[in-house]
């Protein structure tokens, strides 16, 4: 079997729907299901290391003939093996190894390497789950601000200069459609880095009305949402950025945004605590209307 040397192309970040691409490589997997690798892709697909965007909803059009793309995973190849999802061993920019866009598809899909492809991802679904992407960022940094001054020691900043509360204490984020669901552990290694736990859960009412007040006023700013990138290659590093009134924000992020802060609407906030195997944990449910 060959393998592509070079690590995919992603025009996703751009915010391109529709990708011309060729068929590098087309592997049976132990389920059945094959794994289409592209020279260039225009769908997201969910990445190993941090799995909080899922893959866009695509197909590959070859032939007159709609794929439908059931999922797409970020791999890895050495050249003599593809390593799909968690499986892969080694880090991005790994010398030796090409990181990939992996299309999973039907068995009987008919196509095969050297296939010209049209690939098209699903426009609605993209902006849906973009807009609760960009409303993540905002209500990671609204929290921030929010619990300020709750930290004893001076801890890392977040892009605006707030401590970084979200950096510190995040154990899971998930973004789904106009909405994105985080929990912090509020345990204690976060006490030890100096964040005061104490009668957090009495003052949950008004955090949330804080955060959701910050995110009505950067909302209404209508900023603007752009992707910084050093490169168009899957493992090239990307970054969430946006024009918000004074400080203008950037942060490391691999995943797909609005334009403009206008276009969200409507976003809130809603905190809620629980014990988690002894550990206070913090949910914050972010939803986009």
């Amino acid at each position: 079997m060959s393998y592509p040397v070079e690590d995919t192309l992603v025009t996703y970040p751009a915010g391109a729907l529709e990708t011309e691409a060729t068929v590098l490589h087309v592997e049976a997997l132990p389920d059945g299901r094959l794994a289409v690798l592209l020279n260039a892709t225009s769908v997201h697909p969910v990445d190993a290391g941090w799995p909080d965007q899922g893959a866009d909803h695509a197909a590959l059009r070859v032939e007159a003939v709609d794929i439908p793309v059931l999922d797409c995973i970020v791999g890895a190849t050495d050249g003599t093996s593809l390593h799909l999802g968690r499986a892969i061993r080694v880090p991005k920019g790994t010398a030796g190894w090409a990181f990939v866009a992996v299309h999973i598809v039907a068995d009987d899909a008919a196509l095969a390497e050297g296939d010209r492809a049209t690939v098209t991802v699903d426009a609605g679904f993209r902006a849906r789950t973009s807009a609760g992407h960009t409303a993540c960022h905002l209500a990671s940094l609204a929290l921030n601000l929010a619990v300020a001054d709750r930290w004893k020691k001076e801890p890392r900043a977040d892009a605006l200069g707030s401590p970084d509360f979200d950096g510190t204490a995040i154990d899971v984020s998930l973004i789904t459609e106009n909405a994105s669901t985080d929990t912090y552990r509020l345990g204690k290694s976060l006490r030890k880095k100096g964040f005061v736990t104490e009668g957090f859960d009495d003052a949950l009412p008004a955090l949330t009305e804080a955060i959701n007040a910050t995110l009505a006023a950067w909302v209404e700013t209508d900023a603007a949402v752009h992707i910084d990138r050093d490169g168009d290659r899957l493992t090239d590093r990307r970054y969430w950025a946006c024009a918000l009134p004074g400080e203008p924000a950037r942060i490391p992020c691999g995943g797909t945004h609005v334009s403009a802060l206008g276009e969200l609407g409507s976003v809130r906030v809603h905190l809620a605590t629980s014990d988690v195997d002894g550990t206070s944990v913090l949910t914050m449910v972010t939803t986009v209307s």
